[in-house]
């Protein structure tokens, strides 16, 4: 077989190392269009795990990659003076030249010709090629020629880079945060040779700008960069090669081959250099191109399939860790606000991969200082208390805990009443020690239930029933109960999911929205409310907050979310009304903040009210973060106590980023930016990401959703899982404790020794 490899890089250079040191018979040529001794910006990082790989690969190039890196175990986090030591996790730095010197040797080593200088434009030289490998970096010439083919997408991100080296010797990679008189800057920096350091320097292009920066202007930045981190590096300079500013292109492939050619490296799909080094994931990529090549040497487009369905998930989790790492550093002018001990636990927590117990293993010192410093913000005296067990008060109603049932449609209700069933599914959430419940939507009409299943509140015999509800959780557990009213807008007088998703019952009532636009072509188009519609609807809203505290709920929350009625004024998607309540985002709050007022008024004032919200579409020329922010500061001021963040369903073709902990941005950016206590929800799962968003104040409550539909006692599992000492257990449960508890510690234990067993090997040379 006849490969070509084009671009000379680590990913490509390693490719050819394992393809023929298994393939001795294969013809590999690599064509370089630099020189053999060029080498463009300064070190590269591999984890543990990489280097595991690679020992278990080609041991040789372990041990020449292994005999120049410099290792370190500790990660620091430093702003403006104060800094913080994280330990156990395992990184080396290694030249990025000293790296493509080492690879070339081996490839001359396993007989691989190398080409240096050797520009190409074009794939007619390679006709006689039987695979050809573009591993030719973020600008490749042969992805850009076939973009479409490929279905490649680059997005370039807002923040502004440089990337430089300095003589500084660091002895742990280390986050630099400085507050100029411009803005936060942040440099990300690590040694990868004796003497020698990598400093990447980052912040928002209005910092940029502030700061008079220019794009190819080395001397001015370096004499810039060097004044405003004087006291880091510490008497040494910066050292620039061709260290002009850019902005990092995010890459993306549908399709990673066409024909005999294949992407590799940057060329394939990039990651941002804030979770780990693109020569990391190149080389990785490499080992797979090379495994699946060799397997399958007969049938190259089935050994491109193979390469393919081995990486693209890899690649496309790293790839979403990666956004939200770089979202977090665009967003570094909030977070710096913070106090010292939760910006660093929140520097380390940023891309969701990494949570409390993670940090706990690598560095327990660590973690225990966060808890404790947490713990102390909020005037608790026991220093260890996990944050999802700590209280939280909203006006007069005190949560014990910060664990909330997320409001979840049962469709169970008939006439609008609620029965025992409703009384067993909000018991038993309550015994089981959630602090908040939230009641599924409430509709305050018949015209505004979704299903013919959904409850109301009424009549007397609606509010009465409730009441056997409030009355059981008050009578036996400490737990908080509130209502969410809603009313479903153009989204009603649908079938109950489980008898057609979306689709219309046969005699639907009259639906109402601020526009005539359908939700889908299974449901008719809804009435354009007129100023009558909407003094009902307010009228509607204000019986049922009375109602509400007549039935005992501790709290009512209104629901703006998921393209209901209210929602719907508030997207552009579906408001395009031309008067006063359509256009601007002040414009489209207007109706929404009538009702609210109408709720608050009609509700008493020691009882709180929150207001659940979209903060995004997932459509394109949807809402904008800025008219979320907007949103929310509307509904503060008007007296709402809390934002309860969600997303989505606003309209039928959206297409959300699922993954864990999902919605958390959102909820970090209204909670930091306004100052107003915000509910999170959103694919959370366990306790650990519970008590991850809370320490890294992305949220103040976390409301689940699905993990207590199956299991009502998830509370009681977290609180034994965390030897928490509940103090709410109804005395007919307590002995249960003897049983859970020791259950729960042993399957910590073992679930924490399979982590320490499975954490890669330490590859620090033992001096």
């Amino acid at each position: 077989m006849k490969i070509s490899v084009i671009g000379g890089g680590p990913g490509g250079l390693y490719f050819s190392i394992l393809a023929k040191k298994a393939n001795p018979e294969f013809q590999i040529d690599v064509y370089e269009r630099n020189k053999a001794d060029d080498a463009f910006g300064f070190g590269v990082v591999f984890s543990d795990e990489t280097l595991s790989e690679f020992l278990s690969r080609d041991p040789k190039s372990y041990e020449l990659i292994r005999s120049r890196f410099a290792y370190w175990d500790d990660l620091d986090i430093a702003r403006d003076g104060q800094k913080v030591r994280i330990t156990g996790n395992g990184f080396c730095g290694c030249s990025r030249k000293t790296l493509l010197q080492l690879l070339q040797q081996r490839c001359q080593e396993e007989g691989v010709v190398l080409h240096f200088e050797h520009a190409v434009d074009n794939l007619t030289q390679f006709k006689d090629s039987d695979v050809i490998v573009a591993s030719d970096g973020i600008n490749s010439l042969f992805r850009d020629k076939q973009t479409t083919d490929f279905g490649t997408t680059s997005v370039l991100q807002k923040n502004k880079f440089v990337w430089m080296g300095s003589t500084r010797p660091l002895d742990a990679f280390t986050y630099f945060f400085r507050n100029t008189p411009y803005g936060p800057i942040v440099a990300h920096t690590y040694q990868y040779e004796e003497g020698k350091s990598t400093w990447i320097f980052e912040t928002s292009p209005e910092t940029w700008e502030k700061a008079g920066f220019v794009t190819e202007d080395e001397t001015g930045t370096i004499q810039k960069l060097s004044e405003f981190f004087k006291e880091e590096l510490d008497g040494h300079g910066l050292i620039s090669n061709r260290s002009h500013w850019r902005n990092f292109p995010v890459i993306t492939n549908t399709a990673w081959h066409k024909d005999n050619v294949v992407l590799l490296g940057d060329a394939k799909a990039t990651a941002h250099y804030s979770i780990g080094s693109g020569t990391k994931l190149a080389m990785e990529c490499a080992i797979a191109l090379a495994d699946a090549i060799t397997a399958h040497p007969n049938d190259i487009r089935q050994a491109f399939h193979a390469y393919e369905q081995s990486r693209r998930k890899r690649v496309e989790m790293i790839q979403h860790a990666a956004k939200v790492s770089l979202e977090w550093f665009e967003d570094m002018d909030r977070h710096i606000q913070q106090d010292f001990l939760p910006f660093a636990f929140g520097v380390m927590t940023r891309s969701k991969k990494v949570t409390l117990e993670n940090l706990a293993i690598r560095d327990a010192s660590f973690t225990d200082a966060v808890l404790k410093d947490f713990n102390k913000s909020i005037n608790n005296s026991e220093s260890k208390t996990p944050p999802a067990f700590t209280p939280y008060q909203l006006r007069q109603m005190h949560v014990q805990n910060r664990i909330v049932m997320a409001p979840m449609e049962q469709y169970a209700a008939q006439g609008g009443l609620v029965s025992d069933w409703h009384l067993v599914h909000y018991g038993s959430r309550a015994i089981g020690g959630v602090g908040l419940i939230l009641t599924e939507s409430v509709a305050v009409s018949e015209e505004g239930k979704i299903t013919l299943g959904c409850p109301l509140i009424s009549s007397q015999k609606q509010i009465d029933n409730w009441k056997k509800i409030t009355d059981f959780v008050h009578q036996n557990s400490k737990g908080k109960i509130g209502i969410q009213l809603g009313h479903s807008g153009r989204r009603g007088a649908v079938k109950r999911p489980w008898e057609g998703h979306d689709v219309s019952i046969e005699s639907p009532w009259k639906l109402l929205a601020p526009s005539p636009i359908s939700y889908n072509d299974k449901m008719p188009a809804p009435k354009e409310m007129d100023r009558q519609d909407m003094e009902n609807v307010i009228t509607q809203f204000r019986h049922a907050a009375k109602n509400a505290e007549q039935a005992g709920f501790d709290m009512i929350e209104l629901q703006a979310n998921h393209g209901y009625l209210l929602a719907s004024f508030l997207s552009p998607l579906t408001n395009n009304r031309k008067d006063e309540y359509g256009g601007s985002v002040t414009n489209r709050l207007k109706f929404p903040l009538e009702v609210f007022r109408a709720v608050r008024e009609s509700f008493d004032t020691d009882r709180p009210i929150s207001v659940r919200i979209s903060a995004s579409d997932w459509a394109e020329n949807g809402i904008t973060q800025e008219d979320v922010l907007e949103i929310a500061k509307a509904f503060q001021q008007a007296g709402a106590d809390c934002i309860d963040v969600s997303s989505g369903y606003t309209v039928n073709y959206q297409k959300p980023a699922y993954g864990r902990m999902y919605q958390t941005p959102f909820s970090d950016a209204i909670r930091n930016s306004i100052g107003v206590p915000v509910i999170t929800t959103g694919a959370i799962q366990d306790i650990d990401q519970i008590n991850t968003i809370i320490l890294n104040r992305r949220a103040d409550l976390v409301a689940l959703g699905r993990p207590l539909l199956l299991d009502p006692g998830f509370v009681r599992n977290a609180q034994a899982y965390e030897q928490y000492p509940a103090q709410d257990i109804p005395n007919a449960y307590e002995a249960g404790i003897s049983h859970l508890y020791p259950y729960k510690l042993s399957e910590r234990k073992a679930a924490e020794g399979m982590k320490k067993a499975l954490k890669p090997e330490n590859h620090k040379i033992k001096n």
